[in-house]
């Protein structure tokens, strides 16, 4: 059974939600995956929620123009102030009626008081045996979220030393530097003046994907998204200056930094940057014939 509380949107893939591959863009993938969480969300809060975090994406199979993206969310937990939205994303196609999972992924939302009061979240009502299990995996999953950034903190600091490049041929990464600014309109806000967050990851798939394709003669094909975290809001109006750059490259993978930094008018004067967002996006890259291509060395 379903709760009435889940949420279920279909989408047909169209010729303007498609790359140059004939494939459904990611950028236009994570925006429908932000929405449909975002009103799962809401639908239990009652109230405008946000979006916090994403936990490491990981993306199966593409979807292509004239086949059918199915998106699932439900709230799996809710904590005080912030909840736990399941998601996944399944692809059918309508002449052969085969269906694959193209994606499953976790959200966290945070609800959004009308006033100076914060929103104590109703606890989530559970049906099914599968509600049961995603509802006791939902606080474990919270402890590796709160514990991630600590641990990635220490690694940073832990491998901070200058590697040594032999290679001749190796590609410097400052060629693989992308900058790109966006204005947040009206359209790529929601209701209370914030910039969806499924807009901003698609625009930093946009400047990854840039990034990425100066290191192979092809199309990137975007794999995973990782440590995506919103640090602070953007609203209409913000500037969103967002730099994306090559960290390394693996044999068959590649993966790109992204920093998005939002201004407001004054800001903007004065350039007094607020860092709003990060995360890595993995990337691979193939041929006409579906083959893995190979990355050259990069030297940072």
């Amino acid at each position: 059974r379903h709760s009435p509380m889940d949420v279920c949107m279909c989408q047909g893939v169209l010729p303007a939600h498609a790359d140059p591959r004939g494939e459904l863009s990611a950028g236009q993938l994570l925006r429908w995956m932000d929405a449909a969480a975002c009103l799962a969300a809401e639908k239990h809060a009652g109230v405008s929620c946000v979006t916090v975090s994403m936990d490491d994406i990981q993306f199966e199979e593409a979807a292509r123009v004239g086949q059918i993206i199915t998106i699932k969310a439900k709230v799996n937990r809710a904590f005080r102030t912030s909840m736990e939205v399941g998601i996944k994303v399944t692809v059918q196609d309508v002449l052969s009626n085969v269906e694959k999972t193209v994606s499953v992924a976790y959200a966290t939302y945070v609800a959004k008081p009308l006033g100076a009061g914060k929103v104590e979240l109703e606890p989530v009502k559970l049906l099914s045996a599968e509600d049961h299990l995603e509802h006791s995996l939902a606080i474990e999953r919270r402890r590796i979220r709160l514990g991630y950034f600590q641990v990635f903190q220490n690694l940073m600091q832990e491998s901070n030393k200058e590697d040594t490049f032999e290679e001749e041929d190796a590609v410097s990464t400052e060629l693989t530097h992308v900058q790109s600014i966006e204005l947040v309109l009206p359209p790529h806000a929601n209701h209370h003046g914030n910039t969806f967050g499924g807009q901003i990851m698609a625009w930093m798939e946009t400047v990854a994907s840039i990034s990425a394709s100066r290191l192979c003669r092809s199309y990137p094909v975007l794999k995973s998204v990782n440590m995506f975290q919103f640090w602070g809001p953007s609203f209409v109006g913000d500037r969103l200056v967002f730099n994306a750059i090559v960290n390394n490259a693996f044999q068959n993978s590649v993966e790109v930094g992204v920093r998005v930094e939002a201004y407001d008018c004054e800001e903007w004067i004065r350039d007094q940057p607020r860092h709003i967002n990060s995360a890595f996006l993995i990337f691979s890259a193939v041929n006409d014939k579906g083959e893995l291509l190979p990355f050259p060395r990069v030297k940072p």
